[in-house]
């Protein structure tokens, strides 16, 4: 049977991986998997840190789409995968791996997940979360201080010459590919049930 499969989209702090989360409590009785974007950033290990620092890891092309799509392609298919782990602090990717076997729901989140169009027609179902840009903006700062190593004034700085912008080029626009636009403030059990309406018409082989 093949999984189902929901992509989760938004700017960065918007909620993605909160939801994500809560899906997996909700779904704690079956098989579930969660693919994170941000784990398949390319590796740029082969340049100077120096030069790392200066790429725009919020454009598209800082992600290795191929392996991305190639991955969740042989989940579906019912293969397990290797998922790579990126090194945050450090630019570049990790020689450890996360092993993830067949599941039969995947949850796929990510900035970019609904503006690929060749990951959004491996979706079930798509879900965006639109979350005010104050909001999420402080969430990136705690999350990056917290998490990335990162200080304040450097989170600021990036977010003002490359998230900002990348959001309302890129990222914004992609809720266009939503079958589901969730406001930052929003109750999480009527997401569950919408996506499980949805969820339940797709797999449906009497569906038209």
């Amino acid at each position: 049977m093949r999984p189902a499969v929901i992509g989760i989209g938004g700017g960065t702090g918007a909620g993605k991986t909160y939801l994500a989360n809560k899906l997996v409590e909700a779904y704690s009785e079956v098989n579930i998997a969660v693919i994170n974007q941000d784990s398949y950033y390319k590796d740029l290990s082969y340049m100077p840190y120096e030069e790392r620092l200066k790429q725009n890891f919020d454009h598209p092309e800082s992600i290795d789409i191929g392996l991305f799509r190639s991955q969740l392609e042989q989940l579906i298919n019912g293969k397990a995968i290797e998922m790579p782990t990126y090194d945050f602090s450090g630019h570049k990717r990790s020689i450890t791996t996360t092993h993830i076997p067949y599941s039969s729901i995947i949850i796929v989140e990510g900035i970019f997940v609904l503006y690929y169009l060749q990951l959004c027609k491996l979706c079930t179902i798509r879900v965006f979360i639109d979350t005010s840009e104050d909001i999420r903006f402080k969430r990136r700062v705690d999350r990056d201080i917290k998490e990335r190593g990162r200080t304040k004034e450097a989170v600021r700085t990036q977010y003002q010459s490359t998230v900002q912008p990348m959001h309302k080029k890129f990222i914004e626009p992609s809720k266009n590919n939503a079958d589901l636009i969730v406001k930052g403030e929003y109750r999480l059990r009527d997401v569950i049930d919408r996506i499980n309406t949805k969820i339940n018409f797709k797999n449906d082989p009497n569906s038209p």
